[in-house]
């Protein structure tokens, strides 16, 4: 085995935890930076390798600065211990297009688990290769299942791949899949509104300081490439082709979270939507219904979905706030890593948001 056990005593009623051995593809970009930051303090993980061909043989600290006194390791072209099998875990942080690429272009053992953080495999139809054999590894055994714990989290923890979500389809399906659940979802007009490292690390126009400070923008309107996404798993819970969602994304004036705003009409009294919500998440370790009104500081550098309802006439407002980096990308990866493995879906998670 790849793993080994943890020389410390268990705690009543646990069985010894294992290390988990992690690779990282494309650690240089934002959200390879979170996971790099939230790997090097699990308590059950240990980070192999991380690759970056422009940045093989330097210092990650050298370019996640933030990790200065944190981490020796040291960026690596060398991807030997994904034909050997020496690691758990694989994590892909590259371009969408490019995990589908990089998983056709190089032999993985079998024995590895995949989390991609990209959004090739989202979908069900693009969930597997297609049924083509690619590097004499059936397609079978590369099926990805959609990583959103909320929802699928029977799924995730049988899985052999993951299929991150992504962070506006994450923010805005928590705040519907109640309602979808409920069988009593119709159309669905949502605004959202995101910081500056959605749009990643590379400059670009509207990346650029000089445009992004003090503006905000929309973008995508009503074709975000997230839409797909959210409607895929609303089906899941209501088999209702008339159920859509009508999204408009706008650009920041920050660096980093989402906070989402759906309309919908109902003629439920605001006191049963409430308890429906709550009921719906009475078992989730991250998404919490508010009573009180919810701020965008109170989930960022958090793995949190805050969820906060309101209702005038016979519609209702669902506001839901996360961080893009962390609940929308690495941390909602690092907590499909821990169902995978058997662990207690906050470890290595319980991180406090930077309120002040």
């Amino acid at each position: 085995m790849n793993t080994k056990e943890i020389l410390t005593a268990p705690k009543e009623n646990s069985s010894p935890k294992r290390i988990i051995l992690a690779g990282i593809i494309g650690g240089a970009g934002y959200t390879g930076g979170e996971l790099i930051r939230l790997l090097i303090n699990h308590p059950f993980v240990h980070i192999s390798f991380i690759h970056s061909s422009s940045n093989a043989g330097n210092l990650v600290s050298k370019v996640h600065a933030d990790l200065t006194g944190d981490t020796d390791l040291i960026f690596t072209n060398d991807l030997t211990a994904l034909t050997e099998g020496t690691i758990d875990v694989l994590f892909l942080c590259v371009g969408h297009g490019d995990a589908r690429k990089f998983l056709a272009a190089n032999f993985i053992a079998t024995s590895i688990r995949i989390i991609d953080l990209s959004q090739d495999f989202r979908l069900e139809q693009h969930a597997c290769f297609d049924g083509v054999t690619i590097n004499n590894l059936q397609t079978s055994e590369r099926t990805f299942i959609y990583g959103l714990p909320e929802l699928n989290k029977k799924e995730i923890q049988t899985a052999k791949n993951i299929a991150n979500p992504g962070c506006f389809a994450t923010a805005i399906q928590l705040g519907l899949l109640p309602l979808a659940k409920a069988g009593v979802l119709g159309d669905v007009y949502t605004t959202g509104i995101t910081g500056s490292t959605g749009a990643g690390q590379s400059l670009s126009n509207t990346s650029h300081f000089s445009w992004r400070a003090n503006n905000i923008s929309a973008y995508k309107t009503l074709q975000h490439q997230h839409i797909k996404e959210i409607h895929q798993s609303l089906i899941q819970l209501q088999e209702n082709d008339g159920v859509y969602v009508y999204f408009v994304p706008w650009r920041g004036d920050f660096t980093r979270g989402i906070y989402i705003s759906s309309v919908i009409d109902t003629a439920f009294p605001l006191e049963e939507v409430i308890q429906l919500y709550k009921s719906f998440y009475a078992d989730s370790a991250f998404t919490i219904v508010s009573d009180s009104m919810i701020d965008l500081k109170q989930v960022v550098n958090t793995n949190k979905c805050l969820i906060h309802i309101e209702k005038q006439g016979n519609k209702i407002v669902v506001h839901s706030v996360i961080d893009n980096l962390l609940k929308g990308a690495s941390g909602q990866a690092v907590q499909n890593m821990n169902l995978l493995f058997g662990l207690e879906e906050t470890t290595g998670l319980k991180l406090k948001a930077n309120y002040f």
